[in-house]
């Protein structure tokens, strides 16, 4: 069918695509200008790759940290925003379905005129049902309302509780039901109880967050109302796994009927919270029972005007990002706190965010048309290739793997998949009613319609064609239960990867991220799954163990690192990203090597090829941190800050050491004694 522009529509497509070739223009592979030649690459080779960025690279307000990765984001924004602006201004004109819900919701989020005169009239009649609640019944009630809703998703942080369908880990074809521990307002269980300086601030700055949210609706007693949310979290939050425990899959997985769910944890009635769900399920995956027993308890016996304020809080506290500036204001003063950020994210970026996560493909279409080329799918297709090629030699030679062990190892590889760029199925959002003002409102029903979307899963086939990801994220995973690999477009830009850069470059930036996440299927975690994405032993004793005495040597290498006054990495904690960064940039830099037969040694900048391989590894992990945000990475994150992500690796490489012409006793040569290395 013939299809005339409208005047509007037509600049917004100009404009979409002059801001996708200004933003998408790739720059130079390796900048010079980001080295700091005063530092010696066999010191700390993190400095000298990237010294020169980190001096001329200050902080932006809005920001905690700031990063290679932050720098994509912002371009790829830049093209996203373009073409939110454009939905929005022919939202009500255009007869695109798609094209319509995005512009709505944009313009919603966008129209601060709107939100701010309705106040937080949006949330008064949840804050009065709540009021309301005089019995256990009512207040059970309550959670499978906030359930229904959406607001039980494990992606949204799980109200009171997670629930959600995922892969049965020991059956990766079927979907299950899942619950597991959720509730707390705090980034994690342990910030109850550690007792050092920071986190008594960070919990004393929560107390007042509390009180401020709730005063901003005229709750009376606010002070006593955050001592109750704050005893009722710290109680769940006692008998919460811990994240090191959560590591183990195993230790999530207690798959029973409802019927022996309600035995198990009097006081919880599944079933019917099943019914209120609208879930037709006969089993489920109770993730954590120590954590549903408490929580089992505290619904009996806490007080109702305990459970009342925890609700209250939260509502306000959930609903604070699509109220009025007070509201927005005061969840970011306490965010700050965690984060050291100083100033709040532009609005429009903030509702971009929002755009992204719930409408995310029909952004994605879009997007990858000046993104993702057919260039730049062959040359991705090739790396990965070499990159499967070297991981297969190094699994048939490795010393320390028994053969049956062996064969199983090699099967898991010969079966990954790969999900490069943009999915083969776009997501439909018929479903989503998406209205042109209310943005409480459209919110809310996307939450809903993801969540529904999600539990609908339940007792089905798994969806393998399914992403994680939306097009535009700059960012990359791992599936165990599909054993993939996905890179989204967003990811496969500038300064990690690029059609025209040299092969050291992309093998650096992006052939290393590519190794790093096969890795994953063999990391501490990975390597529980087998071939089909079922989680299963298939190591033989003697394996596993000499497996557990080389992680154990990376474990201990991470721990020793140290950042602020002295704290230190969590070895453990980031042990399957450091195992994955450790054989990513090792099998990547061999993959190199197999690319580079049979061409030309080109010297760059007066560069090797070898060189530059590692001068992208490290400048795609440049990132500098306030300390606020250094130390929550730290205590909660499974990465290894990116100085230590680039010297770890790189240390345990004689390749580079023989690239940058170091020597023993150099800080960036390991003694061989302690040198790491797994795959």
């Amino acid at each position: 069918m013939r299809r005339v522009l409208s005047a509007a529509a037509l600049s917004a497509a100009v404009a979409a695509s002059a801001a996708a070739q200004q933003t998408l223009q790739p720059p130079r592979a390796i900048d010079p200008a980001d080295i700091d030649s005063t530092c010696r690459p066999c010191e700390n080779f993190y400095k000298f790759a990237v010294g020169g960025w980190e001096r001329r690279t200050p902080i932006p307000a809005a920001f905690s940290s700031w990063s290679s990765f932050d720098e994509l984001t912002q371009r790829n924004y830049e093209v996203v925003r373009a073409i939110l602006e454009g939905a929005a201004r022919d939202a009500e004109t255009t007869d695109d379905a798609d094209r319509r819900r995005v512009g709505r919701f944009y313009a919603s989020c966008m129209d601060t005129v709107a939100i701010e005169a309705r106040g937080w009239t949006p949330i008064r009649d949840e804050l009065a049902r709540i009021d309301r609640i005089t019995t256990r019944a009512q207040l059970r009630d309550e959670i499978v309302r906030l359930h229904r809703a959406g607001r039980g998703a494990f992606f949204f942080g799980g109200a009171v509780f997670g629930v959600g369908a995922t892969a049965d880990p020991l059956d990766s074809r079927r979907e299950i039901l899942s619950v597991s521990q959720g509730g707390l307002g705090l980034p994690d269980r342990d910030y109850y109880f550690r007792s050092d300086s920071a986190t008594r601030a960070i919990r004393a700055a929560y107390r007042d967050h509390v009180v401020a949210m709730l005063r901003l609706v005229g709750s009376p007693r606010a002070e006593s109302q955050a001592d109750r949310v704050l005893g009722l979290e710290t109680a769940l939050a006692d008998s919460s796994l811990t994240r090191l425990q959560r590591r183990d899959p195993r230790a999530q997985y207690h798959m029973m009927s409802v019927a022996d769910a309600e035995r198990l944890m009097p006081g919880l009635s599944w079933s019917a919270y099943l019914r209120g769900l609208d879930v037709a399920a006969d089993s489920l995956n109770v993730a954590h029972p120590a954590f549903f027993r408490t929580l089992a308890r505290e619904l009996e016996r806490r007080p109702l005007d305990a459970w009342k304020s925890y609700l209250r809080f939260h509502a306000i506290n959930r609903a604070a990002p699509s109220l009025g500036a007070a509201f927005v204001k005061q969840n970011f003063a306490f965010d700050s706190k965690l984060t050291g950020a100083r100033e709040l994210q532009p609005r429009w970026r903030r509702c971009l965010n929002a755009a992204d996560t719930f409408l995310g493909d029909a952004l994605g279409r879009e997007y990858v048309k000046s993104a993702y080329t057919p260039a730049a799918k062959a040359t991705m297709d090739s790396m990965v290739d070499n990159i499967l090629a070297v991981y297969r030699r190094r699994l048939q030679a490795l010393p320390w793997m028994g053969e049956a062990t062996r064969e199983q190892a090699l099967r898991k590889l010969s079966t990954f998949g790969r999900k490069l760029g943009y999915p083969d199925v776009w997501r439909d959002y018929a479903a989503l009613d998406v209205q042109p003002a209310g943005w409480h409102e459209n919110l809310g029903r996307a939450v809903a319609f993801v969540s529904r979307r999600n539990l609908n899963k339940a007792g089905k086939p798994v969806d393998r064609t399914e992403w994680l990801m939306t097009p535009p994220t700059v960012n990359a995973y791992y599936s165990a239960a599909n054993n993939e690999i996905a890179f989204p477009a967003g990811r496969l830009q500038p300064p990690f990867f690029h059609p025209s850069f040299d092969l050291a470059a992309n093998y650096g930036g992006i052939g290393a991220t590519i190794g790093h996440e096969i890795s994953h299927g063999f990391d501490d975690q990975g390597r529980k799954y087998d071939a089909q994405g079922n989680l299963r032993d298939w190591w033989t004793a003697d394996d596993a163990t000499r497996f557990g005495e080389l992680a154990a040597r990376i474990e201990r290498q991470y721990s020793a690192y140290t950042v602020l006054d002295g704290l230190a990495l969590n070895g453990k904690q980031t042990l399957g990203e450091n195992i994955a960064d450790l054989g990513g940039v090792s099998i990547a830099y061999e993959a190199l090597q197999l690319a580079l037969q049979g061409k030309p040694r080109e010297i760059i900048d007066g560069f090797t090829p070898e060189q530059r391989f590692f001068l992208g590894w490290a400048q795609a992990r440049r990132q500098t941190w306030r300390d606020q945000a250094l130390r929550l990475q730290v205590q909660t994150g499974v990465h290894s800050p990116g100085e230590f992500r680039v010297n770890g690796p790189l240390s345990n490489m004689p390749e580079f050491a023989a690239a940058w012409g170091c020597k023993d006793g150099d800080r960036m040569v390991r003694n061989a004694a302690e040198q790491a290395g797994i795959w």
